[in-house]
This record gives C-alpha cells, sequence and structure tokens, in this order.
C-alpha cells in the first residue's frame, strides 16, 4: 500500500511529531522503542518540549539520541535503563539516571501487571498493510509489551521499516498517533572480527554440533564464531538479536533450521541490529520470525531446543566461576540482558551448552579478566551454580558440578599465561586448591592445540587427542583405576594399587616441549569426557633422547590406539627438535613391543633379565 493510501485511511490519527509529544504530561512515564528501532523524530520532538518535569523515560539499548538524558534537560527528564547503552552509561554513573537490573524475559511482566505503568509507548513502526497491520520490525523484544500496555501508544510510522514476519504486530486502530517518517533506520555495523576474537571463536565453535540450535547476540565474538561454522550442517537459530553474520551461513545452506524440535525451519528472534544489508534480509522473509522476549527468552521455551548452544559475554569471570557482566566494579557499564535466560535455557535444553565468552584479558593485556575474586562492588550476573562453559583464547573450561578446586583449576588453565602463576598464588592462599599443587613456570608454554585430532580406530570408533592439560588429574585417577593389575604393572614395572594426588601431579608437570604427554578422549568436550589411553615423553638434555611411555585402558587394548599414539608422539617429538626415543619395555607386553617395531623407524633392542631397552632415533623420520 502506497504511503499516500494508509494517511488517507488513518488521516484522523496522522500527526507532525511536536503535536505527538504534547500527549506527555509531567509525571508521565514515557517507553522509548529498543535499539535500531528508536523512533527518533519523535525522541528529537520529545526533548525539544517545553514545559514537561518529572517525566520518566525508560527503554533498552537504544543506538540512537538520547537527549533526554542530557544534564541540560535534568528537570525535565529522569532515565530509567534496562540495559544501559553508551548514550545514557555517563547519566547513569552521574547519578543523573536510573539503572533496573532484571531479566530481560521478565520486563513485559512488570508492564502487563501494572507495576510499572506506561503512560505512553514511543515506537517505530512499518507502514500499515492493506488490513491495517504494522510490523514492530527491527525490534519486537519488550517493544510489542510496552505498546499493548500503554494508556497511548504513538508511533513513528517509517517507509524504510523492514516488514518483519511472526508476532510482531500492532493494529492501526490499537495506535493512537501516527507520525510520518522515512528516515534511515539506525545501523550498526561490525567490522572484521580480530585475530583474538576468532581464536577465541575458534574454541566456542568446537563445541557446536551439527544440528544445534545457536543463540548469537551482536559484537566481534558472535561475529567470529560464524566464521567457524562454515563446515556444519543442519544448524538452527532461536535468539534474543542476531547481526549481519548470520546472513552467509543463510545462503550456504549452513543455517537451514530444518533439525530445530521447535519452530522447526524457522530462525526466531526478538530484534535485529545491523546493516540496510540485514533489515532487506528480514523483510517480508518468512524464514525469520519475531517474538517477543517473553517467548523467545523464556528458558522453559529454550530448552525445548534440542542441542541448544548459547554464547554470552563477560567482563570478567573469578576462580569459583561467577561471572560479572553489567559493571565494571561499582560503575554500572551494560545490564543482565538476556544472558541467564539463555544460560538456564541451554542449560536444561537435551545437549544443551552454555557458553561464556571472552577475553583472557583487557587494556591490552594489562589486566585479567580470570581473576581470583570480583572487583568490589561487582555485580554477579551468572551465577557460579548456573555456569557451565568458559572460553577464552586459550580453550575451554567446563566448571558445572565440578568442584571449587576443580573449577580453580579450569579457569587458571584458560587465563592468559602471565597470569597463571600470579592466579595460581592466589587460589593456594584462599585454599582452592592442594597446598601442594605444582608450581606454574613463570613463563608457562603455550598449549599446542594443533596437535589436537580426531583420530579413528579399527572398529570405526572416534577418539579425541590432544595435549594433557593440568586439569586432567580427575581423568587419570579415573583412568587408573580401571585398569587391569596386568596394565598396571605393564605401565609402572610395579603393581600399584593406588595413585594419590601427590603421585598424580607428576603426569601433570609437562612443557609441551621436554616434557610431553598426548591423552586420547572418548570426547572432545570436557563435560562428558573420559580418557582411555595415554602417551609421555620425557628428554634427556644430555642424549636429546626422550623416554616414552604409553597407557592404554583394556577395554580400548587391541583398536591400534598405541600405533596412533605413536605416530603423534613422535610428531610431536620432532618437532621439538628431540633426535629419538627410547623405552624400557616388559618382555611379555608383546602388544607395546610391536607397537615401537612396527612404527617404520629403526629399533636399537637390548634384552637385560626380563625389561628390552629400546632405541629409536628419528634420522629422516618414518
Amino acid at each position: 500500500m502506497q504511503d499516500t493510501d494508509w494517511k488517507k485511511r488513518y488521516a484522523d490519527k496522522v500527526v507532525v511529531a511536536e503535536r505527538a509529544a504534547e500527549v506527555v504530561s509531567p509525571g508521565h512515564r514515557v517507553f522509548i522503542g529498543s535499539g535500531a528501532g528508536e523512533p527518533q523524530t519523535l525522541v528529537e520532538a520529545l526533548s525539544a518540549r517545553e514545559g514537561l518535569s518529572d517525566t520518566e523515560i525508560v527503554h533498552l539499548l537504544t543506538l540512537g539520541v538520547a537527549t533526554y538524558a542530557e544534564p541540560r534537560l535534568g528537570n525535565q527528564f529522569r532515565h530509567n535503563a534496562y540495559f544501559i547503552g553508551p548514550n545514557v552509561r555517563q547519566a547513569v554513573n552521574e547519578g543523573r539516571a536510573d539503572y533496573t537490573p532484571v531479566f530481560l524475559s521478565e520486563i513485559p511482566r512488570l508492564f502487563r501487571s501494572g507495576r510499572v505503568v506506561i503512560d505512553v509507548a514511543m515506537i517505530e513502526v512499518s507502514p500499515p498493510d492493506a488490513h491495517g497491520y504494522c510490523s514492530f520490525g527491527v525490534s519486537t523484544d519488550i517493544v510489542k509489551s510496552a505498546a499493548e500496555s500503554a494508556r497511548l501508544v504513538v508511533a513513528e510510522v517509517n517507509e524504510r521499516m523492514p516488514r518483519a514476519l511472526g508476532d510482531c504486530f500492532i493494529h492501526a486502530r490499537d495506535i493512537n498517533l501516527m507520525v510520518p517518517s522515512d528516515r534511515p533506520i539506525l545501523e550498526a555495523v561490525q567490522g572484521e572480527p580480530e585475530e583474538l576474537a576468532k581464536n577465541i571463536a575458534r574454541h566456542v565453535a568446537n563445541l557446536v554440533v551439527d544440528g544445534a540450535t545457536l543463540q548469537l547476540g551482536i559484537g566481534t565474538i558472535p561475529d567470529a564464531v560464524l566464521h567457524y561454522l562454515t563446515g556444519f550442517k543442519n544448524l538452527g537459530v532461536h535468539t534474543e538479536m542476531f547481526s549481519d553474520g548470520i546472513i552467509p551461513l543463510v545462503e550456504q545452506g549452513v543455517i537451514d533450521n530444518s533439525r530445530k524440535t521447535l519452530h522447526r525451519g524457522k530462525i526466531v528472534a526478538s530484534f535485529v541490529m545491523g546493516s540496510r544489508k540485514l533489515y532487506d534480509f528480514i523483510d517480508n522473509n518468512p524464514l525469520v520470525e519475531f517474538h517477543p522476549t517473553e517467548y523467545v527468552n523464556d528458558p522453559f521455551v529454550i530448552a525445548q531446543n534440542d542441542n541448544m548452544i548459547s554464547i554470552n559475554s563477560a567482563i570478567e569471570v573469578d576462580l569459583t566461576g561467577q561471572v560479572c557482566s553489567d559493571s565494571l566494579g561499582t560503575m554500572f557499564y551494560s545490564g543482565i540482558g538476556g544472558q541467564v535466560d539463555f544460560v538456564r535455557g541451554a542449560a536444561r535444553s537435551k545437549g544443551g551448552r552454555a557458553i561464556i565468552a571472552l577475553p583472557s584479558t583487557v587494556d591490552n593485556g594489562i589486566i585479567s579478566r580470570i581473576v581470583p575474586t570480583l572487583k568490589p562492588g561487582a555485580g554477579v550476573v551468572t551465577s557460579r551454580g548456573d555456569v557451565h562453559y568458559v572460553v577464552t583464547e586459550y580453550g575451554s573450561a567446563y566448571l558445572h558440578g565440578k568442584t571449587i578446586r576443580e573449577r580453580a583449576m579450569a579457569l587458571i588453565n584458560v587465563a592468559h599465561p602471565k597470569f597463571r602463576p600470579w592466579l595460581m598464588a592466589e587460589a593456594k592462599n584462599r585454599k582452592l586448591v592442594y597446598a601442594d599443587q605444582i608450581e606454574l613456570p613463570i613463563r608457562p608454554s603455550l598449549y599446542p592445540d594443533d596437535l589436537e585430532r580426531w583420530l579413528e580406530l579399527k572398529d570405526r570408533t572416534r577418539v579425541f587427542l590432544r595435549p594433557l592439560k593440568p586439569t586432567d588429574e580427575p581423568l587419570i585417577r579415573d583412568l587408573f583405576y580401571k585398569l587391569s593389575p596386568e596394565s598396571i604393572h605393564y605401565r609402572f614395572f610395579q603393581l600399584l594399587k593406588a595413585l594419590p594426588h601427590k603421585n598424580l601431579q607428576e603426569f601433570l608437570r609437562v612443557d609441551y616441549e621436554a616434557d610431553m604427554a598426548l591423552v586420547v578422549l572418548t570426547s572432545s568436550t570436557d563435560e562428558d569426557a573420559r580418557m582411555v589411553a595415554i602417551a609421555h615423553y620425557l628428554k634427556d638434555p644430555r642424549s636429546n633422547f626422550a623416554e616414552a611411555a604409553f597407557l592404554v585402558g583394556d577395554d580400548w587394548q587391541g583398536k591400534g590406539l598405541g600405533t596412533q599414539l605413536m605416530k603423534a608422539l613422535v610428531e610431536a617429538a620432532q618437532r621439538q627438535g628431540i633426535a629419538g626415543l627410547t623405552a624400557e619395555v616388559l618382555a611379555n607386553n608383546k602388544s607395546m613391543l610391536r607397537v615401537f617395531h612396527q612404527h617404520g623407524l629403526p629399533v636399537e633392542s637390548r634384552l637385560e633379565g626380563n625389561v628390552y631397552s629400546l632405541k629409536i632415533p628419528f634420522g629422516k623420520g618414518p
């Protein structure tokens, strides 16, 4: 329907912005539309209005102007942020505006119950269609509940607003005043992710599976994650918001929503922020459904999506797993938003994973974001009981169901290496870890994640090989106590009945160079992985040869695992310039002898008593 048509049909509602602003009276509470859907013309007219006092403005993050939060208008307006954006952050922290911490899923109930009365809702919509319906376009979120609860609705009817589909419409009869507009919709264009964001995203992508349903926010990390998903299949989306990064994956067929268990075939969201290309993408697109946040962010709705993956950010995380996301110490920075909604929803999803992703440092590496304790005044948005995965550029730490000791060790392991000795010392001081926990070197070697890989065994079983981590003590312990006496004797040359913490730590004292260990797990994720094998070498600096030892769980022997471990261990040793391997093998350990002799390298063998001493020079390699 043409612009002139709707103006004629609703001529009694059509006014200029200055006239629309006159419906606001002193003492009113005025809701402003969210994000890219901020009605800029109405905001400007309201801010220019004279004779107002004690008028409260409420909204989520907005991209546009926030003149009502300027000091000069302090007697006329008081702002109340449900999520703090850059345009009101200074006002909040100077005490000229308020902040209400609340879950995004629960804000609509405040409006609908009357606990927060909305006198006037100023929103931005698309022109009415032939049936009189206007779409909320780029922002349905809490706008729908605010509009449906408000005493008066004033809409900026923008010809450039995309007509989004879903539960995201308001009829013209429910709009009191309509202000025509042709202003460009506000944009939030994201640049190319930096290397740091890509490194974090790579670890996040390792936690995604084919057929997963994703929650992705705005920012460099979510956009970077999308770059690593091109090899996946049948991904779906159920998210409070998304940006441009999703479009290429839809075009490539990676995101087809075909395996979603809720709203199959549909991308579900409550708002978008991005470029004009994104807004054109959602325009009249049946693939995308917009719903209000009381639905999209409801943890019980989210949990109906199997394999739900939520990805959220944080400002800092303490060694017990507490996540601060809305404040820098006592300075309020953002808000609770939908983080907890999606963390809890994903946690309750069948196969779901809740991920907190953040850089390990801030201020050019000066400050660690993994900390012994949160800053004084910092708010806990996601509790230690809710947190599952914490991911930095140094890997992922799985915390759920773990002891405080295990959590501290896991988080130290994904902190920036230069802060790990400090964090370990602080953890010991607070009795969070063993008093005799092995000390970390001042300059610890970086974890060689390029050695990680999937292996396929003789029976087609797939297992995951990676270097040993300091957090693997429980996995080694479990492996040891499942071994038969024969396997223990082959590995340790004696029949050990116990492997206490003091002895276990010796397995963990690796530097990934002279001292290396590779482990084989049943899964690439720490939440459900079991260790089934371990291979280790220790270099003798005098000879530049490294002594090797292998341990394979009884149920996993005879599957070719030892052979593949040998190949990986040789590769790791050769990369470090080691000249070859040595080994001591009991004469009746026939399977281990075959592993060494059949690898393809020349083997020098000497039998003394019932022990073979083997020497395997690398030469030019196998």
